[in-house]
């Protein structure tokens, strides 16, 4: 398994799209966290959220994607973007070996 990290921006109305989709998106995470290592917001200097990162373990890019693919906040247009990357992890806790 590999781990692939998902750095989500908000788009416009990001704020009020959010509040919309929050309670579906914690339901929608709690019912599909098992490839989850963590999740949660970003958050510039003033705390306003600007989007939110995500760990996600998968066996390839593809299966990570699925696992996001059908989240309320990518559904309801709150992350205008996503950039995902796989991440190695050399120090820590998830470091392997």
């Amino acid at each position: 398994m590999a781990l692939y990290c998902f750095y989500c921006r908000d788009g416009e109305d990001s704020e009020k799209l959010r509040a919309m989709h929050k309670a579906a998106q914690r339901e929608w995470m709690a019912e599909h966290d098992k490839n989850y290592l963590t999740a949660g917001p970003l958050l510039n200097a003033n705390g306003d959220f600007v989007g939110s990162l995500l760990i996600i373990e998968a066996e390839d890019e593809a299966e990570a994607r699925a696992t996001i693919n059908d989240d309320p906040y990518v559904t309801g247009g709150v992350w205008q973007s996503i950039r995902v990357d796989r991440f190695e992890p050399v120090k820590g806790r998830w470091k392997k070996g």
